[in-house]
């Protein structure tokens, strides 16, 4: 293409990006969320670093991009910033669930606008990290150690292969017995919500394959983009993408988790009407 339509292609991105980025939200709900950083390939001209991207299942199961923006790195007020932006535009009620690596900076900012919000960490990075921390002779069994954690049908199971491991590599791998406990209770959220989901609960995968796409196209870029440039670039490949993206399975499950309905190890807590009569007259 010439440089004249590339410059014409390039101004109706950036002016599509601008109006979604300024949509109203007001009419939206997501139960769950799903946020992750890329760390771009191309430079931009302010040193910009990373995109922070927050991607949302509906109440119909349907996943879609909320968000996203640029930052220097995955800090806490570049997170803070982007949550605000979504609570201004109307996103009042906020989601039951978030999915998330260890990264320090979107907890904090995920505590301070959605306080209500339970924690999940991604086993794909808490795998690595853990990894990271042992020698490679120990990481074949060390992975099939930390897989029976998160596939045990029960949470109680899932202590038990929990306290296992901890107490396998304590001793002589203190470094990955502490990765590991130090997120215990945000590593099983998931088995507080309905069985169907947990293969899309436990890992931040809704968005990292969608980050190839964008990583593929960065490369490509050769020399330093303006950030809106840049952000309209990503707008564009996600918002392809997002037309690909499956819906949740087990997504008539999503109006119950709304309603309040308890789950526990996957299955739905049924109360008991006499239960309920007990409980209204102590009230």
């Amino acid at each position: 293409m010439s440089a004249s339509t590339i410059a014409r292609l390039k101004d109706v991105w950036i002016d599509e990006h601008k109006r979604w980025n300024e949509r109203d939200l007001s009419a939206k709900r997501y139960v769950y969320v799903w946020a992750d950083g890329i760390h771009l390939q191309a430079r931009l001209e302010d040193d910009a670093q990373c995109i922070l991207v927050i991607i949302g299942a509906t109440p119909e199961g349907k996943k879609e991009l909320i968000g996203f923006t640029d930052g220097t790195r995955e800090s806490a007020h570049d997170w803070r910033t982007l949550l605000l932006d979504l609570k201004r535009r109307g996103l009042a009620i906020a989601p039951e669930l978030a999915v998330a690596d260890g990264a320090l900076g979107f907890w904090k900012a995920l505590g301070e606008v959605w306080p209500k919000t339970r924690e999940q960490r991604c086993w794909v990075h808490k795998t690595a990290n853990v990894l990271n921390r042992l020698p490679k002779s120990q990481h074949t069994k060390a992975k099939r150690a930390l897989q029976e954690i998160w596939m045990a049908e029960t949470k109680t199971d899932a202590d038990v292969a929990f306290d296992a491991f901890i107490e396998s590599y304590e001793v002589k791998y203190d470094k990955a017995a502490e990765c590991l406990e130090k997120d215990r209770e945000a590593l099983l959220a998931f088995y507080d919500f309905p069985a169907e989901h947990w293969k899309h609960l436990r890992t931040t995968n809704p968005i990292e394959s969608t980050f190839a796409t964008v990583r593929h196209r960065t490369i490509r870029s050769k020399g330093c983009l303006s950030n809106k440039t840049a952000l309209a670039m990503v707008f564009k490949l996600i918002d392809g993408a997002q037309k690909t993206w499956r819906r949740l399975d087990g997504h008539n499950q999503l109006p119950k988790i709304i309603q309040g309905v308890k789950f526990t190890d996957g299955l739905e807590v049924v109360v008991k009407p006499a239960t309920i009569q007990a409980q209204t007259a102590a009230a």
